[in-house]
């Protein structure tokens, strides 16, 4: 009996996966992951709410798949990106809450630094924008913000960055590794995604002492063995990336051209450009898709920092619903001659447009709108974000038009979602049959590392489709809806941006 565990650390929830030889999930554990917001724009996790959430959702799969530490061949894990956290490795303590991927309060750090002229040099050697989104700015403000020896212990060595991987690897291990993977390293505003390397030149401009940096390896190495105390013996950790990269793995996107887009709490399409690191000329993100045996595979991203998350505002902040679940139910009762646009700029824009200051706005509105028109705007936003996304991919790289577009996430169960998107885009939605990809990502890594998978063309193989979304609004339609979606978009964005 062989089986691997995944471990989907992501932004709202933590959870294990047992998977069999074949790749199908036979176990699943899930816990909810606490939001803290200290200020307006500013989002944390307790660190040690989510490594206790770790070790008690694998410990839950593998009693639910009735497995012991001996039948595993290995875990992979797979990490909410860019969520930046700093300890001490003397006594593993981390020296503040985690600072979340959504988080802005380096808003005016980036702009500061743009202003300098310092952003053509940084995404020539990144792929990435000045942005609060990316890591470097909130390692810098950690150590700003620390006790009065943080720099100086900082300098010293004695204190380790990591993103959620690398803090979990250091954790599993008993501080036995301090690692990560190239894709998670390639979003932290200090990697050359060219050289594969560190850049000091970028550590020295993000005032980033180079001894907190962990090691990067591919994503699909030895990453060493977990405590034996954790899971009843000790196993082999063999896998990691990023949420991102990890369902661009588990939709089998191995050839370039290939496209995925994930809608959990953000959304992030990735298009594989192969060997090629292409420069957008619209606001994308060029980055490391994958990195296997020494070679890195890039992708131009797009990422929607409130994708789901809309959908829970509606469930938490304007009590219109009191499960995610109902939304579909409310939107399908909306006017279709209302016009209501919800711009979820909760924390600012993403691509294209980067607009850190941004913020949401529901526009429209007439006295006959009501909860289901604001449910369908905020099922609608996803789709239109995600048009805009698209068609800046096509446009940096003409290759990928006409591409299929493979989705996956939360969001996909639902088909009223994914048919709205479809009719937004005016091109068809493939979701495939196994929907957890972004495990199945971090499982299949571990599991070629073991030996246990095919190399990725023979994984790729096994993609099944569960259902093809075709569009079947009008073009009218569409292309006034989306006139409507760009005037509001419009109101939205400050001058500067």
């Amino acid at each position: 009996m062989t089986r691997l565990i995944a471990i989907d650390q992501g932004t709202t929830s933590t959870r294990a996966i047992v998977f069999d030889e074949k790749l199908t999930p036979i176990a699943v554990a899930q816990q909810e992951l606490r939001q803290i917001y200290p200020k307006p724009g500013w989002v944390e996790h307790d660190p040690e709410e989510i490594w206790a959430a770790v070790v008690a959702t694998v410990r839950d799969a593998m009693a639910k798949a009735k497995v012991g530490a001996k039948d595993v061949a290995g875990i992979g894990i797979t990490n909410q990106r860019e969520t930046t956290i700093v300890w001490d490795r003397v006594n593993g303590k981390p020296i503040h809450n985690a600072i979340v991927w959504q988080d802005r309060r380096t808003a005016e750090a980036c702009a500061a630094l743009r202003a300098a002229g310092h952003e053509p040099a940084v995404t020539e050697k990144t792929g990435l924008l000045l942005d609060p989104y990316f890591s470097a700015t909130k390692i810098g403000w950690l150590l700003d913000h620390g006790h009065d020896r943080t720099r100086a212990a900082a300098a010293q060595g004695r204190l380790a960055f990591g993103t959620v991987d690398s803090f979990l690897l250091w954790r599993l291990t008993g501080g036995k590794v301090h690692a990560t993977d190239a894709t998670n390293a390639s979003r932290t505003l200090l990697f050359d995604i060219a050289r594969g390397q560190w850049d000091e030149t970028l550590a020295d401009l993000f005032a980033v002492p180079t001894a907190l940096l962990p090691e990067v390896r591919d994503c699909a190495d030895n990453f060493g063995e977990t405590r034996p105390d954790l899971f009843g013996g000790a196993i082999r950790i063999l896998g990691i990336a990023g949420d991102q990269q990890a369902a661009t793995v588990g939709q089998g996107c191995f050839m370039p051209g290939m496209m995925k887009s994930t809608y959990g709490t953000g959304c992030f399409a990735l298009l594989n450009t192969g060997a090629e690191r292409v420069a957008s000329r619209h606001r994308l993100l060029t980055t490391i898709a994958y990195q296997l045996d020494g070679k890195r595979t890039y992708a131009l991203e797009g990422a929607i920092f409130i994708a789901g998350a809309a959908v829970q505002w509606l469930r938490d902040g304007l009590h219109l619903i009191k499960h995610v679940s109902e939304v579909n139910a409310l939107a399908q009762k909306a006017d279709p001659a209302e016009q209501v646009y919800l711009v979820p700029a909760f924390v600012g824009l993403g691509a294209p447009y980067w607009d850190a200051d941004a913020r949401g706005a529901i526009l429209g509105l007439t006295r006959n709108s009501g909860p289901a028109e604001i449910a369908q705007a905020a099922i609608e936003a996803v789709g239109y974000q995600t048009r805009g996304l698209l068609e800046a991919m096509h446009a940096d790289w003409p290759a990928a038009a006409g591409t299929v577009l493979r989705v996956d996430g939360g969001m996909t169960a639902s088909d009223v979602t994914m048919q709205l998107l479809a009719d937004i885009l005016g091109a068809p939605v493939d979701r495939p049959a196994v929907m957890e990809t972004t495990a199945l990502g971090a499982a299949y890594l571990a599991g070629f590392q073991a030996g246990v998978y095919p190399d990725p063309v023979g994984f790729a193989a096994t993609w099944q489709l569960d259902r093809r979304f075709a569009p079947a609004m009008d073009a009218p339609t569409r292309a006034r809806k989306w006139a409507g979606w760009q005037a509001a978009i419009a109101r939205v964005r400050t001058p500067q941006a």
